[in-house]
């Protein structure tokens, strides 16, 4: 196995774990972590990729947004509070020791995240996941 695809395999179980974890702690984003999860396995390998892509975490949290359904509401809720959170704490730091342009950089990143994910990811209401699939 080369390198590159052992690297590509680690760091898609690393964001798999990491994703998963995300599910129960709001501080950490689900999807954006299951999202290179998929990048990576299927750099590394399809039947890794094809795996990934059966399993209930990814039609859940995933499935939709990758075929340009949309998200719903409440993981878009889930990452926008997470972005948010992540960036005031670091814009309240910077400002505490009079840092300002990466407070501005910050804000900036913030708003094109809100207007990207409430205006261009379109919201759609929860698909039953059926016990065949």
């Amino acid at each position: 196995m080369r390198i590159k695809k052992i690297i590509f395999i680690v760091l898609g179980c690393i964001c798999l774990a990491l994703g998963t974890v995300g599910i129960m702690l709001p501080i950490l984003p689900t999807t954006p972590f299951y999202l290179v999860t998929l990048y990576c396995f299927a750099r590394s390998s399809d039947r890794l990729n094809n795996w990934f892509k059966g399993t209930k975490l990814y039609k859940k949290h995933l499935e939709s947004f990758v075929k340009k359904e949309g998200m719903l509401a409440s993981t878009k809720a889930s990452i926008l509070t997470t972005v948010t959170i992540l960036m005031a704490l670091g814009v309240f730091f910077m400002a505490r020791k009079g840092i300002w342009i990466p407070c501005v950089i910050l804000g900036v990143v913030w708003t094109a995240h809100m207007i990207y994910f409430l205006f261009f990811v379109k919201t759609i209401k929860r698909k039953v996941i059926s016990e065949d699939e």
